[in-house]
């Protein structure tokens, strides 16, 4: 398991409300989707990076984690394990607090060099099952 509860518990509640969700589209039949809706009522501000940059429950999207105008505070990734290792390197360049891989994205290098560059991070968990468990 890379990222253990104190690791999700911190990623959740103490590192900040912004999440960039890469991958998010308004296609409803997308995991990301439900997640993000989930991540909404739990109080984060979803910012929707597809490339597409359609806005997405109500928030404004972008093409890349570059093209966000502000700072997040974490990247959670819906892209599959051949792109997710970019998207963590760019969540690091961005200045990010922590990456969340979603449940099937394991990239161990990723993980390395995320969390060597002092970003916390977590592979193959969904926050939308990990935030109702917080209590």
């Amino acid at each position: 398991m890379y990222g253990d509860e104190t690791d999700v518990r911190k990623i959740l509640t103490e590192l900040g409300d912004t999440w960039a969700v890469v991958g998010l589209s308004n296609n409803r039949q997308r995991a990301a989707y439900g997640v993000a809706e989930v991540l909404q009522r739990f109080g984060k501000r979803v910012v929707p990076v597809h490339p597409k940059a359609e806005t997405v429950h109500g928030e404004q999207g972008y093409a890349s984690l570059a093209d966000v105008p502000f700072d997040v505070d974490v990247v959670d990734v819906f892209v599959n394990g051949e792109l997710a290792g970019a998207v963590a390197d760019e969540a690091v360049a961005k200045g990010a607090r922590a990456v969340w891989f979603q449940l099937g994205v394991v990239d161990e290098a990723a993980y390395d060099r995320t969390r060597a560059a002092g970003l916390d991070m977590v592979m193959d968990r969904c926050p939308a099952i990990e935030i109702p468990r917080l209590g």
